[in-house]
């Protein structure tokens, strides 16, 4: 691995750009941190720059499309573009040959040796295209001998192997909310899934790197850590006994790092949330209220094709128990409607879950076969007309339920974060805590000027217009 005080005397420019989640969001701060260790220089604007870098998505068809779009449209600057993240890992040399606009198509394996790749990139030198593999097959079996072998295998977001005490990032932006990766890969099986294949197995990063990175996010300003992964509920069980617990006892942890206002976990799987993993996000001070859980359908007939687990009461019982212990949480999800086999009691089931639980955002999606995975094999493959009949359907009712839930929250009292302080046309911004960042809406601030950006502002809730909330802040004495 290069040294980090490693600056060659020739300044060179970059500029990044990330499409997909907020773990694409971290990996390229990550890069941006290499890329600065190795002496270029950071640029917002791709025409400015000796090279383009785009950190692609490569989950789903649509996420495709983006970033050969956006790469095709780096590539119309002028400067040369390379393509690194999820697609460019899942496809390689098949994406290299496709869109020659593309300078370089580089992996994963390529992150530590980023900034002499761009060299060789503006020097004309070629390269040869990232071949995939699956990544699962580089690290043991067994989840416990991982932590030992990870170091020599690149793992995104995890780079802090080697570095010591150094947090190996360039922020992008300014917002007062950042991701925090506290794991990578996934050890589940999901038929319709092929992110394990070219994410690779589960491992979990150290508390001690975690920590180290939040009390940097703090110093940089960030009031908000975002905890990211593929899998949350999994995380600590390459720890071996010591792991059973990881993440609740974390979690009071960072809460408690000095500039830190809020802790928000994602990417929960409902079959691995554990009682007690409910009663620390609902009990910990600092932690928001908020449980992000990957139910993508609630028919067991359907689950069990997709290999998951539940049933729409054992999913309710669950929703029920988070309410219990916190009344005005916010819950989230996403779903899949048009699976293989799906049948109109499959979906009436869905409907109920959804009807019952209360959930305050919900993604849905249409099934489409992924390259590789099982479920693209399957039998009983819906007509792509029904598939967004019955995403309209869904969708429909979705919309109406998640209006009524925000409804539900007129007259109650919420602390937002405040994330653009607004103008003569318009009003301040931000987030409550049963919102995460761009997926679950936002707050409205009346009568609110004055406020500074990661302001955490208590209010009361006015008015709502479908998942957004319009509040306003409450008087010194009133709070």
């Amino acid at each position: 691995m290069p040294s980090p005080t490693t600056e060659p005397a020739d300044s060179r420019r970059v500029s990044l750009v990330t499409l997909g989640c907020a773990r694409n969001e971290v990996d390229s701060e990550e890069l941006a941190g290499r890329l600065a260790a190795g002496g270029w220089e950071l640029s917002a604007d791709p025409e400015d720059s000796d090279v383009v870098v785009v950190n692609t998505c490569g989950f789903v068809e649509s996420a495709k499309k983006d970033s050969v779009d956006t790469l095709l449209a780096a590539a119309d600057t002028g400067r040369k573009v390379v393509a690194v993240g999820c697609m460019a890992e899942r496809y390689g040399t098949e994406l290299a040959d496709s869109l020659p606009e593309a300078d370089a198509v580089l992996g994963f394996d390529h992150y530590a040796e980023l900034s002499d790749r761009l060299d060789d990139v503006v020097a004309g030198r070629a390269l040869a295209s990232h071949t995939p593999s699956d990544r699962r097959k580089l690290l043991p079996i067994s989840p416990v001998r991982r932590p030992a072998a990870s170091t020599a295998v690149e793992v995104p977001g995890h780079a802090q192997h080697g570095w010591g005490p150094r947090v190996l990032r360039t922020r992008l932006d300014d917002t007062p909310v950042a991701a925090l990766k506290i794991a990578s890969g996934c050890d589940r099986r999901c038929s319709f899934c092929a992110i394990p294949s070219f994410r690779g197995s589960f491992v979990s990063r150290t508390p001690e790197e975690i920590l180290a990175e939040a009390r940097w996010l703090a110093e940089h300003g960030v009031k908000e850590l975002f905890l990211v992964s593929e899998n949350s509920t999994s995380y600590g069980k390459d720890f071996g006994r010591d792991g059973t617990r990881a993440l609740e006892r974390l979690l009071p942890e960072l809460a408690g790092v000095e500039g830190i206002e809020r802790v928000r976990v994602s990417y929960l799987q409902p079959a691995e949330t554990r009682p007690q993993l409910v009663q620390a996000i609902a009990g910990t001070p600092g932690v928001a209220d908020y449980f992000d859980l990957s139910f993508q359908h609630s028919s067991e007939q359907v689950l069990r094709r997709m290999r998951r687990f539940g049933s729409t009461d054992s999913f309710l019982a669950l929703t029920g128990q988070i309410r219990e212990l916190a009344p005005e949480a916010g819950i989230r999800t996403n779903v899949i409607v048009g699976f293989p086999g799906e049948t109109e009691q499959d979906l009436a089931e869905l409907e109920r879950f959804l009807t019952g639980a209360r959930l305050d955002a919900v993604g849905v999606f249409g099934y489409s076969d992924e390259d590789g995975t099982e479920a693209e094999t399957f039998e009983g493959k819906l007509d792509p007309a029904e598939v967004a009949e019955r995403v309209a359907r869904i969708s429909a009712l979705v919309e109406e339920l998640t209006a009524q839930r925000a409804e539900d929250r007129i007259g109650t009292f919420v602390d937002v974060l405040v994330e653009q302080t607004g103008s003569e046309e318009d009003d301040p911004v931000g987030r409550a805590a049963h919102q995460a960042p761009e997926v679950d809406g936002e707050c409205v601030l009346l009568d609110a000027s004055g406020l500074a950006v990661g302001e955490l502002v208590r209010c009361e809730v006015v008015d709502s217009a479908g998942v957004d909330l319009i509040v306003r802040p409450l008087r010194d004495a009133d709070r």
